[in-house]
């Protein structure tokens, strides 16, 4: 029997499998729908490891709160067609959950059990890799939590709740109401998103990334021939200008760029009845530092036809 191309389609839409495993399937069972969706799924883990070499650069970042803690991880897929799919975001949702008890730690929570199930995380990705039929992985994860005060979180581009491509998280030691906490502290994650600051504070800037900055003004300085008073006078007034596009606190604030990320801190605090102060940060972006493979689609499917 002849396998077209709109009856592969029509079981990738089904099962989430690659699409040369799809065609296969639909070729051993002389074109039988079900039949071709059993055949899939009787393959389990056996088609997993073929598919670990590939490499997984889209997917979700996930966040999960509980409480005064959150929780954020990465879990790539090769394709955005499998990042959209529902069983993949159940899929993250479950983990960035289960990461809540890893402490940042990726081998943990690959060891955690999945929830609502015997398995492990690991066992888990293993177990959608053989059913959905690409690659996936659990790149990174990050938890911060306070003793008193709120871990606020925001998702940049959400593709359901807790689910997007941009996930970040702040944590805000306060003794104010926790309602308050968290509308500050939402502004400040989608302004986090926005902005990628380096650091929370000047203090805790990479000190290697200060000296490449202040080597670099120095010598456009020099270049203008004025003494070394003034010289050391220009360096410094150029790192406060850097300091300002890197550094949190002296930002201008997304919500409301009249003032600094610090000033409108302070002003919530005035709001809220106590000091508030910005403990940690995270930001994931999805895909951030991986190298991905340039595909053609078309010429995937005409490669298909011609098989």
């Amino acid at each position: 029997m002849s396998i077209s191309a709109s009856m592969v389609k029509e079981l990738r839409e089904k099962t989430g499998a690659g699409m040369m495993d799809c065609k296969k399937a639909l070729a051993e069972n002389s074109g039988d729908m079900d039949q071709a969706i059993d055949w899939l799924r009787t393959k389990g883990l056996s088609t997993a490891d073929k598919k670990s070499g590939r490499v997984a650069s889209d997917g979700l970042v996930a966040v999960a709160t509980d409480g005064a803690k959150a929780a954020v991880v990465e879990v790539n897929s090769e394709t955005d067609f499998v990042a959209r799919n529902e069983s993949f975001q159940t899929l993250a949702s479950n983990i960035a959950q289960a990461s809540l008890s890893a402490d940042g730690d990726v081998a943990a929570l690959l060891g955690a059990p999945y929830p609502g199930s015997s398995n492990t995380v690991e066992a888990h990705v293993k177990d959608a890799i053989a059913t959905i039929g690409e690659n996936m992985t659990v790149r990174r994860t990050a938890v911060l939590s306070v003793d008193e005060g709120a871990v606020a979180s925001y998702v940049h581009n959400a593709a359901a709740p807790g689910l997007g491509k941009i996930g970040v998280l702040v944590a805000l030691k306060s003794a104010a109401a926790a309602d308050k906490l968290n509308e500050i502290g939402r502004q400040i994650a989608m302004h986090v998103a926005a902005s990628s600051p380096l650091a929370i504070t000047v203090e805790e800037l990479d000190p290697e990334i200060v000296e490449r900055e202040r080597g670099v003004y120095t010598e456009q300085a020099r270049e203008s021939g004025k003494p070394d008073n003034i010289v050391e006078k220009m360096v410094e007034g150029r790192l406060r200008k850097y300091y300002e596009q890197v550094v949190l606190l002296k930002q201008a604030f997304v919500v409301d760029t009249d003032k600094t990320v610090e000033q409108a801190l302070k002003d919530a605090a005035t709001s809220a009845g106590a000091p508030i102060e910005i403990t940690g940060m995270v930001r994931f972006g999805l895909g951030e530092g991986i190298e991905k493979e340039e595909t053609d689609f078309a010429a995937e499917v005409a490669a298909m036809s011609a098989q």
